[in-house]
């Protein structure tokens, strides 16, 4: 078997999409299971649409993601340039080969007229296809047009009645006619190769040995192979994975709002990169088994495209959080954390740098946390108690703090923080039993006030350990403002 060689070409008109960061994930493991290349070319072609910075913003998202490449604009290799913008003597070279052997023709048609044959096509029930009536001009034609300042186009032509087959990795045979297409264009007036003719070039010299990519390519494959063939080149094997939907089962198109789709946008809201390859990866492909936890090491092991769907894959964004969480959970405190202060800082609850004590207490909050967080991002909302200046009590807390035996509560829990100036879960635990004991109160009867009185809520992490994070002086802080502002509290309740 040949060195597997794979390849994914982005167009550097916006950000890594899910479904790009998909294609390529499935190339990349492709190759690194049997021991090959993977090669990121840019295919910045369409310069009306390529945005500045594009490219190397998708690269760093795709190194972000764990996917790193052999051969590339960044690090080279003996196949490039690898920015098709950098190839065009390559690609003209190729173009007069066909012009010479008569295998594609200057085309002088213009937008108009080809909007008029398309309609009269449309009239008579046909499928619109150029007709190619310009393929054999005279020198004095096309002498004529452009002296009209016609600037011709380069048309490759379509042979007649050829049926066109290729086995796909996932889809099996596929058949296509050449009567159906109708010639099209592989250069532009500007000098500039169509998608279809670079693709083949740069697949072909980069000696790529198999072209994974979304089923929106299929319909492409055809007038591929057709130069595939006319330039003598060896055709790949060809993967098309499939659609990917949103979860109303609609295509997802960029414009989808129900969905987040950029791998950036996971990025800053705290995803892990590896939770996101994770779930990429199970997006048309199904492991062997039950699992579905694996690492980008693992997938390289038991990825393959015969486990590939045909069927559309579901985009399901509560699934993506919930493995996203699971990774948070397995994560190192550390690096929660680390990914954690940014969010906290941006929201103002601290701030930058942190002195070591500062840290190692943020820290301890965000691990009251770890086993919570979906996203990292979540962390500012759900640790609010900590920062608060101001108490904002829910309705919850407000029902909680209106039970009979909460002033007795409180004042009994009040006593025991005066005496004290540090705290630590367990100074919290004895503190508690002594309340306990004073007020005859214990379970929710006991801790659902105290809860109520330090954080405003009736729920969150363990209360012994928020108490303490929280410190004597905060919560003794809080304690007393309820107790000074307890009626008006409970009159607003009413």
């Amino acid at each position: 078997m040949a060195t597997v060689r794979t390849r994914y070409a982005p167009s550097p008109t916006g950000h890594l999409h899910i479904g790009g960061a998909r294609t390529a994930l499935f190339s990349y493991l492709l190759a690194k299971k049997h021991g090959g290349q993977f090669i990121v070319r840019i295919e910045d072609t369409d310069t009306e649409r390529n945005i500045e910075g594009a490219a190397d913003k998708q690269m760093a998202m795709l190194k972000w993601l764990g996917i790193e490449w052999d051969e590339s604009v960044d690090v080279g290799g003996p196949y490039g340039p690898y920015r098709c913008m950098e190839r065009m003597d390559i690609y003209k070279k190729y173009v007069d080969q066909l012009l010479a052997e008569g295998k594609a023709y200057y085309s002088y048609s213009t937008p108009e007229e080809r909007e008029k044959e398309r309609q009269e096509q449309l009239a008579r029930g046909e499928t619109p296809k150029y007709s190619g009536w310009d393929r054999d001009l005279t020198p004095e034609q096309r002498a004529k047009f452009e002296a009209e300042g016609r600037v011709p186009s380069v048309r490759f032509k379509v042979p007649e009645g050829k049926t066109l087959v290729f086995d796909d990795a996932i889809r099996g045979r596929v058949v296509f006619e050449s009567d159906d297409i109708g010639d099209f264009v592989i250069m532009r007036p500007d000098g500039r190769p169509t998608y279809n003719f670079a693709v083949v070039v740069d697949d072909a010299l980069m000696k790529i040995t198999h072209v994974i990519r979304g089923e929106e390519h299929l319909s492409n494959t055809p007038k591929q192979l057709l130069i595939y063939e006319a330039l003598g080149f060896e055709v790949p094997e060809f993967a098309h994975v499939p659609l990917i939907l949103n979860a109303e089962g609609k295509k997802m198109s960029k414009r989808d709002e129900t969905i987040i789709q950029f791998i950036d946008q996971y990025k800053e809201l705290g995803y892990l990169p590896e939770a996101i390859v994770n779930f990429i990866a199970l997006l048309g492909w199904a492991p062997e088994g039950e699992e579905e936890i694996f690492s980008l090491q693992e997938l390289t092991q038991i990825f393959s495209l015969e486990r590939v769907s045909k069927a559309p894959a579901v985009f399901d964004t509560g699934k993506l959080k919930w493995m996203n969480g699971q990774y948070i959970k397995k994560a190192p405190l550390e690096r929660v954390a680390a990914l954690a202060f940014p969010y906290l800082e941006k929201a103002g609850c601290i701030e930058s740098p942190l002195s070591p004590e500062r840290k190692e207490w943020v820290t301890r909050v965000v691990s009251l946390y770890q086993e919570q967080l979906e996203e990292i991002s979540q962390i500012v909302e759900l640790s609010d108690l900590f920062f608060q200046e101001e108490m904002i009590y829910s309705d919850e807390a407000k029902e909680v703090l209106a039970g009979e035996q909460v002033p007795g509560v409180l004042q009994a829990f009040l006593k025991q923080l005066k005496e004290v100036r540090e705290l630590d879960a367990d100074q919290v635990k004895a503190m508690f039993k002594q309340v306990q004991k004073e007020t005859g109160c214990k379970g929710k009867q006991l801790f659902m006030p105290i809860r109520a009185a330090v954080t405003g809520v009736v729920h969150g992490p363990d209360l012994r350990e928020t108490i303490a994070l929280l410190g004597a002086e905060t919560v003794t802080a809080r304690v007393q403002s309820l107790i000074d502002n307890y009626e008006v509290l409970l009159e607003n309740k009413r």
